[in-house]
Parts: C-alpha cells; structure tokens; sequence
C-alpha cells in the first residue's frame, strides 16, 4: 500500500510541475480556410517585421499575411489570397523578377504535381488586393514530381534568384531551377535534378563547410535514399550526417550545447536526436520524446525561458485526444544526456502540427513559436512567450 502510495504522488507531483509552467496564450492569424501546411516567413514590406507565407492544402489556396506589428499583436492579421491551387504543400515568399515587389511561390502534390508563382502587384499599394495578383505555373515542373518545398536561392550568381526545390514519392528528387535572363518568362526555367529521394522535409541554405558560399542541408523521410545530409556547393556532392534508419521529419540548426558551433537537429516518431560536428563526423545525442504527447514532427533549439541554457522545442502530429501537440524540454543536467524535464506549451488541442518558427512577434524580447495545425483547423497561429518582459 505504501508504494502505491509514493507512485501516485510521484505522478501527481510530476503532473502538477508541468501544470504549474506558465501557460503559452495561442494567437490565431487565420482559421479561415482548410489544411494550413506550413509557416515561411520574409519581411515583404520593409518594415522589419516579419511577414508570413501559407498554402492551405486543402482549401486550395495559397495567403500571406502582413505583420501588424508589437503594438497590435493580439489581432488577426492582414491577409491576402495570392493564388488559387489544387494541394499547395508550401508557400515560400521570393522576388523572382526583380522587381521590388515579393512574389510568392507555392509547391503542390497531389494531383496536381506542379509548381507555381504568385506574381506580386508592382504598386505597393496593391499588394492587399487579390485582383492584383496573377498565377503561373512552372511549365519545367507540371505533372512532373510532387513537389514539396522550395528555398529561395542564387545558385548561378545569374538573373537573380533560382530555387532548390524538392518532391516525394515516385521520381521524387533534390533539384533546382535556372531563372533565366527574363525570370518572367516561365517557359526559359530550367530544372536540373541533383540526388535522388524518397520524401524530402527540409531543405536549409546553410554554409556547411565554412568556405564562404552556400550549401544545402537535407532531411529525407523515406526509402533507399533517407538520411539526414548536406550537398556542397558548387559540385553538390552529398555528406551524410545521419538517420539512415530513422524517418526523418523537419530538421533546423542550433548550438544545443552552447559550444559555439552550430548543431543538427532531427526529429522522428518517438526521439530528438540532435548531431555534435566533431572531428571524426557527426557525433549523436538522443532525448526521447516524453509521455503525453503526439508523434515528433519538428524540432528547434533557443533559450526558452532566459535561465542561460538553450532548450529543445518540439512540435507533433497524431496529437489525438488528450495529448498535446507542442511541448518544450529543459536538461536536468548536461545537454549531452537523454534526461530532460518536459513543459507544455499547446496542450490538448491540435492534431498534426507542422514546422516551429520562432520569432518575437510581441517585441518582448523573447522568441514566441509560429506554427500551423491542419486538423484541428487552428490554422495559422502564434504562441506567446510567457518569460519576456
């Protein structure tokens, strides 16, 4: 008796430490539509705060939303619906003509399987009005792939910005395309096919081996071809960092252990596995995801809670019922150890969760989380760092 006894206060005990963290207030930007897949982020209208791109999947529509800044933070923000498609898995903010005005390109799977830009009005002060925008699809992507992201990058160093782009499922690959001398003229964008792949999640334009130019930084979720690597650049040759044998989800960069070298962090079902560079290669560490919560999808690193120590921050999907969907993870003692304290941050609403982004919308000082959830139809939304200032 006396041992269930000290059990149920251990887990009453327990149950009453992650009650007890300050709560995260959730601040909607849009609900509006169906399946908001994914938060990107670009300040468009040169006012410092950063704006933010969505495709809602199954709404078929592609929105940006203008940043209203600190002072109205609590409000529904701006929108706009740049486009129309079928199954947008992504929208990513990107001047492709040059033209002062940020366009917005979005990938779409499904049956769809093409890609598309969402040109932006000229006129500032059109960039709010729907009729304004027009939609084109990449000819060099239609029917081709099902595409699933896009980073905004200049590759060639030759009429402006090119795009890696990436896709899942059958002929899925990591590519890129040419922007031609007119990036207006969609027909003159070539595609060129760089590696294989099986269900690319991230793509990150990162300077991996310190020489100055950019790389990119991978994580692919399925088949032969998984893992989590990088491709340098120019000649694109893949490095292996890990997860041959995980399913890898969203990965991101962070100092996890403050040594002040930037880690890789991963994802997969069940544990938080971020990678140390050492010099024999990519040394990992694994924290498991605590009890309570859905099944890992993204992760990110920052001090959440201003103590000095970088935490680990985490988003679910098949946060069904009462288990939730978004937590964060202090470490009991080394960064090194698999032991960490877990502390809500969604709690039971939301189902499927995608990317954490963190950003101080509040100007307070300490980072807040935009995400998406795209079962609950939380849509698009914010949470708000109780331990600024």
């Amino acid at each position: 008796m006396k041992c269930l006894f000290l059990i149920s206060l251990f887990f009453l005990l327990q149950a009453d430490a992650l009650s007890a963290t300050p709560s995260w207030k959730l601040h909607t930007i849009d609900n509006k539509s169906l399946g908001a897949d994914g938060v990107r982020m670009l300040d468009v209208n040169g006012d410092r705060a950063l704006d933010v791109a969505v495709g809602w999947e199954e709404g078929g529509i592609v929105r940006a939303y203008i940043n209203p800044g600190p002072t109205k933070f609590q409000a529904i923000w701006p929108a706009v619906t740049v486009g129309k498609v079928k199954s947008p898995e992504d929208a990513v903010f990107a001047d492709l003509d040059n033209d002062g005005a940020v366009d917005v390109v979005s990938s779409c799977e499904g049956k769809n399987r093409t890609m598309y830009v969402h040109w932006a009005p000229v006129d500032t002060k059109d960039y709010m009005s729907q009729e304004a925008w027009s939609t084109e699809p990449f000819p060099a992507t239609e029917k081709k792939q099902s595409w699933m992201y896009a980073l905004p990058m200049d590759i060639d160093g030759k009429h402006g910005i090119d795009l890696i782009v990436a896709s899942k499922g059958q002929n899925a690959a990591v590519g890129w395309l040419q922007s031609p001398p007119n990036p207006r003229d969609l027909t003159a964008w070539t595609y060129h096919r760089l590696e294989n792949a099986g269900w690319i999640m991230s793509l990150i334009a990162e300077d991996m081996d310190n020489d100055g130019d950019l790389d990119i930084l991978v994580s692919d979720r399925k088949g032969p071809r998984r893992g989590v690597y990088w491709l340098s650049n120019p000649e694109w040759t893949r490095h292996d960092i890990g997860g041959q044998n995980r399913e890898n989800f969203f990965i991101s960069r962070g100092d996890v252990d403050q040594d002040g070298k930037l880690d890789v962090l991963n994802i997969d079902r069940k544990e938080i596995v971020w990678y140390r560079q050492t010099s024999g290669g990519w040394q990992p560490y694994t924290v498991p995801l605590p009890n309570g919560t859905g099944t890992g999808k993204s992760v990110i690193t920052y001090d959440v809670d201003g103590d000095g120590k970088n935490d680990l921050v985490f988003s679910c999907e098949n946060a069904k019922g009462d288990l939730s969907g978004v937590r964060w993870l202090s470490s009991n003692d080394s960064a090194y150890s698999s032991s960490w304290t877990s502390h809500e941050i969604g709690g039971p609403p939301g189902v499927k969760y995608d990317r954490l982004v963190p950003y101080d919308a509040d100007g307070d000082g300490d980072l807040d989380l935009f995400c998406c959830e795209e079962r609950d139809q939380l849509g698009v939304f914010w949470y708000e760092n109780p331990f600024g200032g």
